[in-house]
């Protein structure tokens, strides 16, 4: 559907409006009509088609006629128009995290700024923290943003790119003379953000199938094609160029290019160096005694001939993989998830309804799931107050007595506040089946009678109604640094308080991320691989969480959502006893 494009450019264009000063009612009636877009269900396109897009909450004739100009044009004046206004550089400073269009219009209009060289003069010159509202700590945090962004630049985040990987991996594996295909780099290792994409094949005419993989549809530049090696780029959303390499190699060559193509760099170095020890070589091509191969076709037989355990992809970054003796551990798959204990309804931000959820996921295969909806001070994603919570609870249960097949688990997502007390008292906590703490606002350091993110966790997990922490260090991939946090202390605590820990396996979040996985598991903690659907759509992000979760070394026993019904219910009465 367009409507993620068409709500973007509203996005856009209310940012812009702001930035050049226009009323708050123009902006916000942008900022309204996205959200719609953003949400609704149908297509927009055929809504516009049918004459009935105004009949949607917020949008009126005048963002009608915007929505119908994208829709044939894939432009809006409007925004056209705002971006030749204003200086080419000054939007993109929207991309600093923390950084608003009123800023931006106050170091436009009172100090010239037009783009980040200028931001990085005034704030050298000291004329920024001079600025009125900004300060010294609003810089710290300016300067903290800019450092994010420049080190987050040129990566995709693996949500984007996984889909990209995979329908192009599909059409490889069609290609005539195709017999394996694999994707390989970063991306098999489950990294959460990538440079490039990297495909392997099997064939024995390497130049027709490289001639073929550059003449797919939707490739936007070619930059190189050889007898085994072929470069392209696709067009990313927002504007950028993904490249992605292919290589063809031969059947006996196969599983030793996999292994060196997937690394990372670390581990191979690593393997080489079992090898060496071995008095064998090791490349792409195999792995050899003198001139001899002794193994190359596949990849586990390269570990075999080395004394080593197979390494799962996820795993090879040097961590220590080759440090254990026994055998590899068996990490956890989408197949061991049983149920999903972090999803939304149209009663708060989500856009289906409760039986749509537990159906759906139903139809996934699960046993179990929790309806957590937002608690009342997350004003932005329609919290529930109080009232509003207890009949949605009723109503909760009685989707569970009505739906066969599903345990449905009455819930909420209960912000942490900035005093370390929770957003519902302890005795409507008690009234559900399943507690979700998070933090969703003030992400500072703390100070002037506020609590720090950590000291806020800490009362989180010790609360005997909190079963679980939410998406514990609130970053947003590529966007949002995570919370200052002191991850040693909350891992501890959630082993010592029975308080689980998620991996949000939302691809914009995955947090936690994989170090701090692996700090859990080894306090003690236990995680849980929550999808934070929104929408039905929403429950297939779950593979993103499987990754960093084994990519943390994580197996079937670490996580609470591969258990039983009854163990899942066993865990959370303990919690509160």
């Amino acid at each position: 559907m367009i409507n993620a494009m068409i709500a973007k450019a509203f996005v856009r264009i209310a940012d812009l409006l702001e930035i050049d000063g226009a009323d708050g009612f123009r902006v916000n009636s942008y900022r309204r009509a996205a959200r719609v877009l953003k949400d609704t269900t149908e297509d927009v396109a055929v809504l516009a088609a049918e004459g009935t897009v105004t009949k949607l909450p917020g949008i009126g004739k005048g963002a009608a006629s915007r929505i119908q100009q994208f829709i044939d044009t894939g432009k809006i004046d409007v925004l056209t128009e705002l971006q030749a206004k204003l200086p080419a550089d000054l939007p993109r400073l929207l991309d600093i995290p923390g950084l608003g269009p009123k800023k931006i219009a106050a170091m436009h209009a009172k100090l010239g700024v037009c783009g980040f060289a200028d931001l990085k003069r005034v704030i050298e010159s000291g004329e920024l923290a001079d600025l009125s509202g900004f300060g010294a700590t609003s810089v710290k945090r300016i300067v903290e943003g800019m450092t994010f962004l420049e080190r987050s630049a040129g990566r995709t985040p693996i949500g984007i790119a996984f889909p990209i990987a995979e329908a192009l991996l599909e059409r490889v594996r069609n290609l005539p003379g195709v017999q394996r295909a694999e994707i390989a780099g970063s991306l098999r290792r489950g990294k959460e953000t990538i440079g490039d994409i990297d495909l392997l094949c099997e064939a024995a005419n390497g130049a027709e199938v490289v001639e073929a993989f550059t003449r797919f549809e939707d490739v936007g530049r070619i930059l190189a094609a050889g007898r085994t090696k072929g470069s392209v780029t696709v067009a990313l959303e927002d504007g950028r160029e993904l490249q992605i390499d292919l290589r063809v190699v031969l059947k006996e060559s196969y599983g030793a290019a996999l292994q060196y193509f997937t690394g990372s760099k670390e581990h191979n170095v690593r393997l080489r160096e079992r090898a060496v020890k071995r008095k064998l070589r090791l490349n792409e091509y195999g792995l050899y005694e003198g001139e001899r191969q002794i193994a190359g076709s596949r990849e586990e037989d390269i570990y075999k001939q080395l004394d080593a355990p197979f390494v799962a992809p996820e795993l090879r970054e040097d961590r220590g993989e080759f440090d254990d003796k026994g055998d590899a551990p068996k990490l956890v798959t989408e197949a061991d998830i049983r149920g999903d204990l972090h999803m939304h309804t149209v009663a708060s931000d989500g856009k289906h309804t409760i039986d749509e959820m537990a159906l759906a996921a139903k139809d996934s295969g699960y046993k179990y799931i929790a309806i957590t909806d937002h608690s009342k001070s997350s004003t932005i994603a329609n919290g529930l107050g109080v009232e509003r919570l207890e009949k949605h609870l009723t109503a909760i249960r009685e989707a569970d007595e009505r739906i066969v097949g599903i345990k449905i688990f009455a819930g909420t997502e209960c912000d942490i506040l900035p005093d370390g007390t929770m957003d519902y008292p302890d005795d409507l906590l008690a009234k559900c089946d399943w507690v979700i703490a998070s933090i969703h606002s003030a992400m500072g350091k703390g100070g002037s009678g506020k609590l720090s993110p950590t000291e806020r966790t800490l009362a989180a997990i010790e609360n005997r109604y909190v079963t679980m922490i939410a998406h514990p260090t609130g970053r947003l991939i590529n966007r949002r640094a995570p919370m200052e946090m002191d991850m040693a202390a909350i891992v501890k605590a959630a082993a010592d308080n029975d308080t689980v820990l998620e991996i949000n396996a939302n691809w914009q979040r995955l947090d936690l991320k994989d170090v701090h996985v692996r700090m859990a598991l080894a306090a003690g903690a236990t995680i849980a691989i929550n999808t934070d659907a929104h929408s039905t759509e929403g429950i297939g992000v779950l593979r993103y969480g499987i990754m960093t979760a084994r990519r943390g070394g994580a197996t079937k026993r670490d996580v609470l959502n591969c258990s039983t019904l009854a163990a899942l219910e066993k865990r959370i009465a303990a919690k509160r006893a």
